[in-house]
């Protein structure tokens, strides 16, 4: 079979570039291809369950909408993300954003309250609105479980479920998650300044949360359906959180990644797909992609490619 020259044309649609890159075959445009049928298939079938982990800025970086959307639609059933990725929902939450073009100075943008995320930018401002609003919300949940037999203590999933209920922004991640039956887990969430807030709320209140709680609802979830998909997003804890979490079933059926991390140093960031079948993390014969590049780029791609797919 003969690698096929890109063909570009104007007004093109993303799904008429994807079915070049299908086309091509090889390479970045291959895999992107290759994740995006992968996607496609994952979501239409009716037998498979969809883990999706998210590590790095992704809703500072521009993605909030577009996890929202798959949550909305229930095209994934369980998110797995980090602590960081949580608290950024709740800024935009609460009436804050993400802002650019505010110049590369750090020590001057420290001494105007701005913090930077490579090239996305935050208020400080907007942090006192977040540290507001998540103590009361923490307030309501402590009240609530002092008054029930678990005695003051919540899982880490459950603390996140009940926090979704309380916010009133309808785009919220965690809202959308709490309406919809799509369990959060957030294994670091303590590393975040969502945990920050948390480990202050507890210093006069009483609100205790066991991670190890998470661990019985998360491992129905894995006998819950025939058939395991995952799509990550960026490596770290949440993809090794995915990933092991099927190790009890003995692995993944079918999994697209798309990271930056390399493999030489043997970071689970950057380890193939392929390595987690060592592990019994993914299944001999799994369906797997990895793509290199940046999600921010790629997702949506992938994504709107996917989805054009599937109304065909």
């Amino acid at each position: 079979m003969e690698v096929n020259q890109l063909n570009l044309k104007k007004n093109m649609t993303v799904s008429e570039l994807i079915n070049q890159f299908d086309g091509s075959g090889v390479l970045g445009s291959g895999r992107v291809a290759r994740a995006t049928n992968l996607l496609a298939d994952m979501i239409d079938d009716e037998d498979m369950g969809i883990f999706m982990s998210v590590a790095g800025p992704m809703v500072p970086g521009g993605l909030r909408n577009i996890i929202a959307d798959l949550i909305r639609n229930r095209q994934i059933n369980v998110l797995i993300t980090s602590g960081a990725n949580i608290t950024h929902d709740m800024l935009e939450a609460f009436g804050g954003r993400h802002y650019r073009d505010l110049g590369n100075n750090d020590e001057d943008l420290n001494d105007a309250g701005i913090g930077r995320i490579a090239d996305v930018y935050t208020r400080s401002e907007d942090f006192e609105v977040f540290e507001k609003e998540i103590t009361e919300i923490f307030s309501i949940i402590s009240q609530k479980l002092d008054n029930d037999e678990d005695n003051g203590v919540i899982s880490i999933q459950n603390l996140l479920k009940e926090v979704g209920l309380l916010i009133k922004d309808e785009n919220s991640i965690l809202r959308l998650a709490a309406e919809n039956d799509v369990a959060i887990f957030a294994p670091g969430i303590i590393d975040s300044m969502f945990g920050l807030q948390l480990w202050m709320f507890t210093q006069d209140h009483k609100l205790i949360v066991d991670a190890v709680k998470d661990m019985h609802y998360l491992s129905d979830l894995v006998f819950e359906y025939e058939k395991i998909g995952a799509v990550m997003l960026g490596g770290g804890l949440p993809k090794h959180y995915t990933l092991a979490s099927n190790l009890l079933k003995g692995g993944i059926d079918a999994g697209l990644q798309i990271v930056m991390d390399r493999p030489e140093t043997g970071s689970l960031s950057g380890a193939p797909l392929e390595e987690a079948k060592s592990w019994s993390k993914a299944k001999h014969g799994s369906n797997l992609v990895t793509v290199i590049g940046d999600v921010t780029i790629i997702f949506p791609l992938i994504v709107a490619g996917a989805l054009d797919k599937l109304e065909d």
